[in-house]
């Protein structure tokens, strides 16, 4: 009785305090919930072909913007729950990584078209006559360009976890989900949401060929700015293209202030180092951590409710535990996550094989391998160039406070951005100065896939200890020396990360960069992604 009137006392209190950050965070939260509803809803509507022409009025752009925003955003949390499990997997079973490893780096690679010719029936027969199942294929394309980066991330991460901090997790004896919140994720925090920024930058790259889908010869657009930038290049529409741009570059401005500049400030407690004077500031964070209506909400929802879940967690593994053939348990739950990956990866290498077999000659096999080393060669040159380039820049972001203070913000902005809605631009150009699309692909996909690298070196950067750049001071370590004994060490499993997804991402916009249409205007560059 007493502790009720405790809490009830205090519950007053806190109301008592209710002021304008309250009353806006709840005006935010039911506006955006109401719409979402609304959008959850045209989602699941009616099949109706004629109610997928998209309109170049600018008075439409508002809610074009949001559903592409509600498709970014349901992707990346697909992408997130998928990159936490497979990069767990991979990084304590030593067979799973045998084979997960490789089909992760596969299934990067392969164009965002392929990933809507393999589901698009699959979700049509599931969800007949229902727009739902062109949104799953658009999701799960938008999907296929997000997950991988933030998986090979998390994984990076886990396997450079030190072993100190493993030898306590086993003192304090804690569990596989106690080891995963207390330690693995917070551990693993500052490369997952740098590399989630360039994932979802990622997204808005593909969004156009995400949101047209052709379906037993019917092209079906679905309400998005990226059909809506596709059909503004289609008609040469100069003055819809410009609103289109504007529309990107408003989105990707509020998503970064209101989402991921939040988070990046939020996550700064979780760095190994770092100085109170040098941590980046969120205006959007400031009043949530002042709101008392998030301090209810969190005292009285989410502790109770993350407490509830983690006690039948406990019990779930104090169970398993306890019986004998629990590893066995766990590695079937491995292979069944598994399984369906490398069902993917081995169908499409199987229908690959049977086209060879039955259907391509022998001069069209040494064809099509040379179109696949010239896109080899680019994807190459893109490596180096993005190596060579930003490899000193992420560095310097990453070991300077202040310039992080203000490159952070730009750098974010630039690798939220689209760039493939420049691509029409950048096409004209090309066709007014004669520029060959065989070398201009490789700067169409340099824009596109260069923030992989510059991402996960400034993750890398932001992780060395300040004692070693102290030390690397006190002995007098200069100019090369110092890159060679300290930074190039320090950063370097975190560029093999890059390096790595930033090849995926170039064979993936492969089918961009070596195809590009100004109206009637085709420019194609010989490779496997115009073959495409």
């Amino acid at each position: 009785m007493m502790a009720n009137m405790l809490i009830t006392a205090r519950e007053g209190r806190l109301w008592a305090r209710f002021g304008w950050r309250d009353a806006a965070i709840f005006v935010a939260f039911f506006a955006a919930l109401l719409a979402f509803m609304h959008t959850l809803q045209l989602m699941t509507s009616a099949l109706d072909p004629p109610a997928f022409s998209i309109r170049l009025s600018p008075s439409a752009l508002p809610a074009y913007a949001w559903r592409s925003v509600v498709r970014m955003f349901l992707a990346y949390g697909i992408s997130l729950a998928f990159a936490l499990t497979m990069g767990r997997i991979a990084a304590y079973n030593r067979r799973a990584e045998q084979v997960l490893i490789p089909t992760l780096d596969i299934l990067q690679s392969i164009p965002v078209l392929g990933f809507v010719s393999v589901t698009v029936t699959g979700f049509m027969t599931l969800f007949p006559g229902s727009v739902l199942g062109l949104e799953c294929v658009s999701i799960v394309a938008i999907f296929s360009s997000m997950a991988w980066n933030i998986a090979f991330s998390f994984y990076q991460s886990l396997k450079t976890i030190p072993r100190e901090l493993h030898e306590a997790a086993v003192n304090f004896r804690l569990t596989p989900s106690q080891r995963f919140i207390k330690l693995e994720v917070p551990f693993a925090m500052t490369g997952l949401v740098w590399n989630s920024m360039v994932s979802f930058g990622s997204g808005w790259f593909f969004l156009a060929a995400s949101e047209a889908i052709t379906v037993l010869n019917h092209n079906y657009q679905l309400p998005g700015l990226g059909s809506y930038m596709a059909e503004a290049v289609h008609q040469k529409d100069i003055a819809a293209i410009v609103w289109a741009i504007a529309a990107i570059v408003a989105v990707v401005v509020l998503v970064d202030q209101l989402f991921w500049r939040p988070v990046v400030a939020w996550a700064q407690k979780y760095r190994i180092e770092g100085r109170d004077d040098d941590q980046p500031t969120s205006v959007i964070l400031d009043i949530l951590r002042n709101s008392q209506l998030q301090a209810w909400f969190t005292d009285r929802v989410l502790a109770p409710t993350g407490g509830w879940i983690q006690r039948i967690i406990g019990r779930m593994e104090a169970r398993e535990a306890r019986r004998p053939g629990h590893s066995r348990f766990f590695s079937l739950l491995r292979w069944i996550i598994a399984i369906p990956l490398v069902i993917i990866g081995a169908s499409l290498v199987l229908r690959g094989v049977s086209l060879a077999v039955f259907s391509w000659t022998l001069p069209m096999i040494g064809h099509t391998a040379w179109l696949g080393l010239l896109t080899l060669l680019r994807v190459t040159a893109v490596v180096i160039l993005a190596t060579i380039i930003w490899v000193p820049i992420g560095v310097r972001i990453g070991f300077s406070p202040k310039l992080a203070k203000i490159a952070q913000p730009l750098v974010q902005i630039g690798a939220a951005f689209p760039a493939n809605v420049i691509f029409p631009l950048i096409t004209f150009a090309f066709v007014a100065t004669g520029v060959p699309l065989s070398w201009g692909s490789i700067l169409l996909l340099m824009v596109g896939t260069q923030w992989y690298v510059l991402f996960n070196v400034i993750a890398g950067a932001l992780q060395v200890p300040a004692d070693l750049r102290e030390a690397a001071q006190v002995f007098g370590l200069r100019g090369w020396n110092r890159w060679r004994r300290l930074v190039l060490p320090a950063i370097f499993p975190s560029w093999v990360t890059g390096a790595l997804t930033a090849a995926g991402g170039a064979w993936n916009a492969s089918i961009v960069a070596e195809v590009a249409v100004w109206g009637d205007t085709t420019l194609t560059a010989p490779g496997l992604g115009a073959l495409i």
